[in-house]
C-alpha cells in the first residue's frame, strides 16, 4: 500500500519536555527576581508617564555564544551608569524570520552547519539567557514559535512579535498566554490595523492548541495579555519614525481606545536596513521623546561588537569575530555613545 501519511518527512526527532529543560537549565532565584523586577519596569516604562525610556538593544541574531558574552559584559557597565534615565534590556534573538531561505537562529540551527539540532539549541539558549541575567542585564526576543516560549519564556523580561506574524493567528493567541509585556511590529508593508488588531486580539482570553510542560499536546487557555503595545519598524513605503507619523500612529491608537505607547524600531526599514543611517534615526527619536512626546517610551537598536554584517553561509573559521550574519548593526562604539548622549539628552 502506498505511503498516505509523512509523505515528506524524513525525520521526528523527539525534543526533552519543557519541564526536563528547565530542570537541566535551572534559573536561580536571583535571576527570577530580576526578571520579576525587570518586567514590571518595562511595563512602568510602557504606561506610566514620566518613567524611563525603553531601550532594547543587542545584535540582530546570537550565533556566536562567547562574542554574545562580551557585548553583554560591555552592556551591562553602561546599563548600570545610564539607569536614571534608561532602561536597558539586552536583545537576544534566537529565531529568525526568513523571507526566502536561509540560516534560521540558534535553536534551529545551533551548529550553523544545517543540522538543526534543536535540543541543543534550546539548551544552548536557555544557557545564554540565564548567563545574561546573571550580569544583571534584562533579555528580550523575538517568538517565531508557539512551542519556544515554554523553554525560554521564564527568562525574557520583554518580547516582540514581528512583521510577517503580527497578523497570525496564531501568535496573537500565544501572545495572550505570555508573562512578559510584549510588542507587536507594523507589517513590512507598513500598515498600522494589523499590530492594533494583534494588540487587541492578545488582551483577550484565548483557548489554543498547545504543548505542556510536561511536552503533551494540550489545549491551553489564557487570560489575555494586557501589557502589549506597537512598534513602529517602517515598511515599502518608507520610515515612520517622524514626527508626523508618529502623531498618526498616536491618534490611531487612541480612537482604537488603546493607551498611545509607542516603541520606534531604529532600523530595518527605517534605516533602509543600513547600520550607518541608523545612528540619525535614532537620535530623531530621542529628540522626540526629549522634546515632551511621552508617547514615544522606547526604541530599538541592532547593535554589535563591529559594524555591518557579514555573508552566510561560510566557512565558520573565515567568520569575523563579533559580526552579524543577518541584518547590518551598529558597532559597540558607535552604540556607547549613543546610549551616552541619549541619557544625556533625555
Amino acid at each position: 500500500m502506498a505511503k498516505i501519511s509523512d509523505v515528506n518527512v524524513l525525520r521526528n526527532a523527539p525534543l526533552p519536555s519543557p519541564a526536563i529543560l528547565m530542570q537541566d537549565v535551572a534559573r536561580t532565584d536571583s535571576q527570577a527576581e530580576l526578571v520579576l523586577r525587570s518586567r514590571e519596569a518595562v511595563r512602568d516604562s510602557l504606561f506610566v508617564p514620566d518613567s524611563r525610556f525603553l531601550l532594547v538593544v543587542g545584535p540582530c541574531s546570537i550565533h556566536d555564544t562567547e562574542a554574545c558574552r562580551v557585548y553583554a559584559e560591555k552592556l551591562a557597565a553602561l546599563a548600570e551608569e545610564v539607569k536614571e534615565k534608561i532602561l536597558i534590556v539586552m536583545r537576544v534573538y534566537f529565531e529568525k524570520p526568513r523571507t526566502t531561505v536561509g540560516w534560521k537562529g540558534l535553536i534551529m540551527d545551533p551548529d550553523l552547519d544545517g543540522s538543526d539540532n534543536i535540543h541543543k539549541g534550546l539548551t544552548l539558549a536557555r544557557e545564554v539567557l540565564s548567563e545574561m541575567l546573571s550580569l544583571g542585564l534584562p533579555t528580550a526576543t523575538e517568538l517565531l514559535d508557539p512551542i519556544t516560549p515554554q523553554y525560554i519564556a521564564d527568562l525574557i523580561s520583554w518580547s516582540a512579535i514581528g512583521a510577517r506574524t503580527s497578523e497570525s493567528q496564531t501568535h496573537r493567541q500565544m501572545a495572550s498566554g505570555l508573562s512578559m509585556p510584549l510588542g507587536f511590529k507594523n507589517t513590512t508593508s507598513g500598515d498600522l490595523s494589523a499590530a492594533i488588531n494583534a494588540i487587541k486580539a492578545a488582551s483577550q482570553a484565548q483557548t489554543f492548541l498547545g504543548v505542556s510542560h510536561q511536552g503533551v499536546a494540550s489545549a491551553v487557555s489564557t487570560a489575555g495579555n494586557p501589557h502589549c503595545h506597537l512598534i513602529l519598524r517602517g515598511g515599502d513605503l518608507g520610515p515612520n519614525y517622524d514626527a508626523d507619523s508618529i502623531k498618526k500612529t498616536r491618534d490611531t491608537l487612541l480612537k482604537n481606545d488603546l493607551p498611545p505607547s509607542i516603541m520606534i524600531d531604529a532600523s530595518h526599514a527605517n534605516c533602509g536596513k543600513k547600520s550607518a543611517q541608523m545612528p540619525a534615526v535614532f537620535k530623531e527619536i530621542i529628540r522626540q521623546r526629549a522634546s515632551g512626546d511621552l508617547s514615544v517610551i522606547g526604541a530599538m537598536l541592532e547593535s554589535h561588537l563591529v559594524e555591518g554584517h557579514q555573508k552566510f553561509p561560510q566557512a565558520l573559521d573565515q567568520l569575523t569575530y563579533g559580526q552579524s550574519i543577518t541584518d547590518q548593526c551598529i558597532n559597540w562604539e558607535t552604540t556607547e555613545t549613543l546610549i551616552r548622549e541619549a541619557a544625556a539628552a533625555l
